[in-house]
């Protein structure tokens, strides 16, 4: 008898399997060491300190403080009023230390010639710079006498500062808190100046400046 049979057939399968390792990744090629990184040694020399600059001392000046020359002043029969006004004027200037242009106003000066008393109040302007004071004039029939008072004067800072170079010898450098032309009052607050040796040492100096111009200084 003849036998019959199904023919079982088994089909394989392949499947991917993933590859699987229990060993560490390798790893990549290695990052370049930072460049903020530095391997040499900190430095131990000294830091160099700055030199102290050498001044040179200014001339102490040898001469006095040059008087200034005054042009313009009336002839001897001018109006009172007139000679009196540049009188006041010159005086300004010579105390100022400089010749400059100077006007002297005196409201009702023209009548001071007149027998009498008069007291009248004037303004000077010195190089542009205004300042107040009284004028006392007594007048006869032929002759005449005035006086002018003030609290204030100009002064230019050239002067103020010849004053302060006759007074510290070894000077390399004066500066004084004023303008070029300054008005003070001779009874009130000194200029103030800071001087700078030649040992490079600011020092303070105050300078007075007196009614005629003249200046005494001190250290303060």
């Amino acid at each position: 008898m003849r036998r019959t049979g199904a023919l079982a057939v088994v089909a394989l399968v392949a499947l991917p399997l993933s590859a699987c390792s229990d060993s560490a990744p390798e790893a990549g090629p290695s990052a370049p060491a930072s460049s903020t990184a530095s391997s040499a040694p900190a430095s131990s020399a000294p830091i160099p300190t700055a030199s102290t600059p050498t001044l040179t001392a200014l001339p102490t000046p040898s001469k006095p403080w040059p008087t200034p020359k005054v042009t313009g002043e009336p002839e001897n029969d001018a109006p009172l009023a007139e000679r009196i006004t540049f009188a006041i004027a010159k005086q300004a200037q010579i105390a100022a230390g400089k010749a400059a242009p100077t006007t002297v106003k005196c409201p009702g000066i023209d009548d001071a010639d007149k027998p009498g008393n008069h007291e009248l109040t004037c303004t000077v302007t010195y190089a542009g710079k205004s300042y107040s004071g009284t004028l006392t004039v007594e007048a006869k029939t032929y002759t005449a006498s005035y006086k002018f008072t003030s609290q204030s004067v100009a002064i230019v800072r050239a002067k103020v500062v010849d004053a302060v170079l006759r007074t510290v010898t070894d000077a390399a450098k004066v500066t004084c808190t004023m303008d070029d032309v300054a008005v003070v009052k001779h009874s009130g607050e000194p200029i103030a100046c800071d001087v700078t040796t030649t040992a490079n040492a600011v020092q303070p100096y105050k300078a007075q400046v007196s009614g005629n111009g003249q200046v005494l200084v001190a250290k303060a």
